[in-house]
């Protein structure tokens, strides 16, 4: 199995792919007969010895994932999904959509309508047959206890979002204040965020279009991350006075991210969508020799 002493003694496929530069490793894995350990996941993920990636997705059915099976009614695949670390992560949007176009790569969708599961919930997604991919990412979750972050000697408010991950949000002069992201960008209270937070500094483009760098709970900067995103249209939408469960009316903000763009549009029940592109890029075959030196 990946990721404990047995020695592998075949090859294992994999696949490589991105959504606005947001990049992973995907492990094509039906039955759950793979183990992935965290040393094995950071280890493929590592990008001077492995294959390299800001996460990694284990492509399973729910139906033969212990932490997806009472999903399996609802979606036939679940996203296990895994940050650059090793670490878990219970949602990942840009993920999603790669997920998806993997699975339509792979034959075991069509294009049109699908349930993925994911630590998250169930995601609902839209696969174009060619270019972009819609998720529906669920509500946003707005805990009245946010934080303040701190880079450089410059302090700023992030309002606290959950999108079945934790995010917090600061609105910045330029998005140079954030510094280089290397390390997670101080904050306080840490009682707010136990198990670790995404952050996202974010400045305004024009009206209801914003721009973003994010610093992402195990991985350090990516290019771009989907759900913080939408936790940014989100609190940009509640700064700028905006709420469509209140108001009736959909909103829709434009997010550019270093990576490319992404479209949020918050529907008047709260449910939150996100539009980009999702793009697979190779594949081949990983050497058990990579991982023969990793252990749990």
């Amino acid at each position: 199995m990946v990721g404990v002493s047995t020695p592998q003694t075949s090859p294992i496929a994999f696949l490589k792919g991105h959504g606005t530069e947001n990049d992973f490793v995907i492990v094509p894995d039906p039955d759950n007969a793979h183990e992935l350990s965290a040393a094995a996941v950071a280890r493929l993920c590592d990008r001077r010895a492995g294959i390299g990636g800001d996460g990694l997705l284990h492509v399973v059915r729910a139906a033969a994932h212990p932490e997806a099976k009472h999903m399996a009614a609802e979606a036939h695949w679940f996203m296990d999904y895994r940050n650059a670390d090793g670490s878990i992560a219970e949602m990942c949007g840009n993920g999603v959509r790669v997920f998806a176009r993997y699975l339509q790569r792979a034959g075991h969708v069509e294009a049109g309508e699908l349930a993925v599961a994911t630590r998250g919930g169930v995601k609902k997604v839209h696969l174009a047959k060619d270019g972009d991919v819609t998720v529906s990412m669920g509500r946003a979750l707005l805990p009245a206890d946010g934080v303040t972050v701190t880079v450089g000697g410059r302090s700023w408010p992030a309002r606290n979002v959950n999108m079945g991950n934790p995010h917090a949000v600061a609105f910045v002069e330029e998005l140079d204040h954030a510094g280089d992201l290397l390390s997670v960008p101080p904050f306080s209270p840490a009682s707010v965020y136990p198990d670790g937070v995404n952050v996202e500094f974010v400045v305004d483009r024009g009206e209801r279009h914003v721009a973003m760098r994010v610093h992402e709970r195990g991985s350090g900067e990516t290019r771009s991350c989907g759900t913080g995103a939408c936790a940014v249209a989100v609190a940009a939408a509640r700064r700028d006075g905006v709420d469509p469960t209140v108001t009736g009316d959909p909103v829709t903000y434009t997010v550019d991210l270093p990576g490319g763009r992404l479209v949020i549009t918050e529907q008047p029940d709260g449910e939150i969508e996100v539009t980009g592109p999702a793009v697979i890029v190779a594949e081949g075959y990983i050497d058990p020799a990579l991982l023969e030196t990793v252990t749990v």
